[in-house]
Protein backbone atom coordinates (compact mmCIF):
# COMPACT_ATOMS: atom_id res chain seq x y z
CA UNK A 1 0.00 0.00 0.00
CA UNK A 2 1.42 3.46 -0.85
CA UNK A 3 2.44 5.70 1.81
CA UNK A 4 -0.08 8.54 2.62
CA UNK A 5 1.68 11.57 3.73
CA UNK A 6 -0.27 14.46 6.09
CA UNK A 7 1.72 17.68 6.47
CA UNK A 8 1.18 19.60 9.39
CA UNK A 9 2.58 22.97 8.15
CA UNK A 10 1.36 25.64 6.40
CA UNK A 11 4.87 26.91 5.14
CA UNK A 12 6.82 24.65 2.46
CA UNK A 13 10.05 26.06 1.32
CA UNK A 14 11.05 25.86 -1.85
CA UNK A 15 15.20 25.28 -2.92
CA UNK A 16 16.30 25.95 -6.48
CA UNK A 17 19.60 24.16 -7.08
CA UNK A 18 21.48 24.05 -10.67
CA UNK A 19 21.46 20.14 -10.05
CA UNK A 20 18.47 19.42 -8.08
CA UNK A 21 19.05 15.48 -8.61
CA UNK A 22 22.37 15.48 -7.47
CA UNK A 23 20.76 18.14 -4.33
CA UNK A 24 17.68 15.38 -3.63
CA UNK A 25 20.27 12.56 -3.31
CA UNK A 26 22.47 14.59 -0.89
CA UNK A 27 19.83 15.96 1.35
CA UNK A 28 18.46 12.80 1.64
CA UNK A 29 22.39 11.33 2.32
CA UNK A 30 23.65 14.07 4.61
CA UNK A 31 20.57 15.79 6.60
CA UNK A 32 18.39 12.54 6.33
CA UNK A 33 15.64 14.08 4.28
CA UNK A 34 12.85 11.67 3.13
CA UNK A 35 11.50 11.90 -0.66
CA UNK A 36 8.34 11.89 -1.49
CA UNK A 37 8.09 13.01 -4.66
CA UNK A 38 9.79 14.29 -7.68
CA UNK A 39 8.43 15.66 -11.11
CA UNK A 40 11.36 15.27 -13.91
CA UNK A 41 11.43 17.95 -16.13
CA UNK A 42 13.50 18.13 -19.22
CA UNK A 43 17.39 16.95 -19.72
CA UNK A 44 17.53 15.26 -16.37
CA UNK A 45 16.23 18.50 -14.66
CA UNK A 46 13.40 18.39 -11.71
CA UNK A 47 10.39 20.52 -12.20
CA UNK A 48 8.54 20.33 -8.59
CA UNK A 49 9.89 17.43 -5.87
CA UNK A 50 9.17 17.33 -2.15
CA UNK A 51 11.22 16.09 0.69
CA UNK A 52 10.30 15.17 3.83
CA UNK A 53 11.71 15.93 7.58
CA UNK A 54 9.61 14.48 10.28
CA UNK A 55 6.48 16.26 10.22
CA UNK A 56 8.47 18.94 7.19
CA UNK A 57 8.44 19.18 4.11
CA UNK A 58 10.81 21.38 1.60
CA UNK A 59 10.16 21.34 -2.65
CA UNK A 60 12.83 21.51 -4.83
CA UNK A 61 13.53 22.00 -8.24
CA UNK A 62 16.13 22.93 -10.88
CA UNK A 63 17.00 26.71 -11.68
CA UNK A 64 14.21 28.35 -13.83
CA UNK A 65 16.10 31.69 -14.33
CA UNK A 66 13.41 33.19 -16.44
CA UNK A 67 11.59 33.15 -13.02
CA UNK A 68 14.51 34.50 -11.37
CA UNK A 69 15.27 31.26 -9.56
CA UNK A 70 18.33 30.54 -9.11
CA UNK A 71 21.00 28.48 -6.79
CA UNK A 72 22.55 30.57 -4.02
CA UNK A 73 25.87 29.50 -5.52
CA UNK A 74 25.43 31.95 -9.26
CA UNK A 75 26.31 35.00 -6.60
CA UNK A 76 27.70 33.11 -3.70
CA UNK A 77 25.58 34.44 -1.56
CA UNK A 78 22.02 33.11 0.79
CA UNK A 79 19.58 35.81 1.60
CA UNK A 80 18.06 32.92 3.90
CA UNK A 81 18.35 29.95 5.87
CA UNK A 82 16.60 27.11 6.95
CA UNK A 83 15.57 25.77 10.76
CA UNK A 84 14.94 22.45 11.29
CA UNK A 85 14.37 20.57 14.75
CA UNK A 86 15.75 17.50 15.11
CA UNK A 87 15.39 15.31 18.02
CA UNK A 88 19.02 13.96 18.26
CA UNK A 89 21.07 16.64 16.74
CA UNK A 90 24.43 15.45 17.79
CA UNK A 91 23.91 12.15 15.75
CA UNK A 92 22.42 14.85 13.09
CA UNK A 93 25.50 16.89 13.20
CA UNK A 94 27.90 13.57 13.24
CA UNK A 95 25.40 12.22 10.08
CA UNK A 96 26.09 15.28 8.21
CA UNK A 97 29.37 15.67 9.11
CA UNK A 98 30.75 12.15 7.66
CA UNK A 99 28.51 13.12 4.62
CA UNK A 100 30.96 16.00 3.74
CA UNK A 101 28.45 19.17 4.76
CA UNK A 102 30.34 22.30 5.23
CA UNK A 103 30.02 23.23 8.73
CA UNK A 104 29.64 26.82 9.15
CA UNK A 105 28.67 26.91 13.05
CA UNK A 106 29.30 24.23 15.39
CA UNK A 107 27.70 22.50 17.34
CA UNK A 108 27.07 24.40 20.61
CA UNK A 109 23.92 25.44 23.19
CA UNK A 110 22.66 28.13 22.24
CA UNK A 111 21.38 31.32 24.72
CA UNK A 112 18.01 30.83 24.06
CA UNK A 113 18.07 27.36 25.19
CA UNK A 114 18.26 25.48 21.38
CA UNK A 115 21.31 23.02 20.74
CA UNK A 116 22.42 23.41 17.11
CA UNK A 117 24.50 23.83 14.32
CA UNK A 118 25.41 25.65 11.37
CA UNK A 119 25.58 23.94 7.52
CA UNK A 120 25.78 24.88 4.20
CA UNK A 121 24.65 22.47 1.41
CA UNK A 122 26.61 21.77 -1.58
CA UNK A 123 24.88 24.52 -3.50
CA UNK A 124 25.44 27.07 -0.75
CA UNK A 125 21.80 26.79 1.15
CA UNK A 126 22.51 27.56 4.65
CA UNK A 127 20.68 25.31 7.25
CA UNK A 128 20.53 25.61 11.03
CA UNK A 129 19.90 22.18 12.55
CA UNK A 130 18.95 21.76 16.21
CA UNK A 131 16.29 21.49 18.94
CA UNK A 132 14.77 25.02 19.07
CA UNK A 133 11.14 24.40 18.36
CA UNK A 134 9.29 27.65 17.25
CA UNK A 135 6.18 26.46 18.98
CA UNK A 136 7.69 26.70 22.18
CA UNK A 137 6.91 29.56 24.39
CA UNK A 138 9.53 30.04 27.23
CA UNK A 139 9.27 33.20 30.15
CA UNK A 140 11.75 35.62 30.33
Amino acid sequence: MPKTWRTPSNIYPTLTYDDAPAAIAWLCRAFGFEKRFVADGPDGTVMHSELSFGPGVIMVSSAKPAQKRVSPRIQDVANQALCVRVEDVDAHYARAKAAGAAITRELRDEEYGSRGYMAADPEGHVWYFGTYDPGEYWES
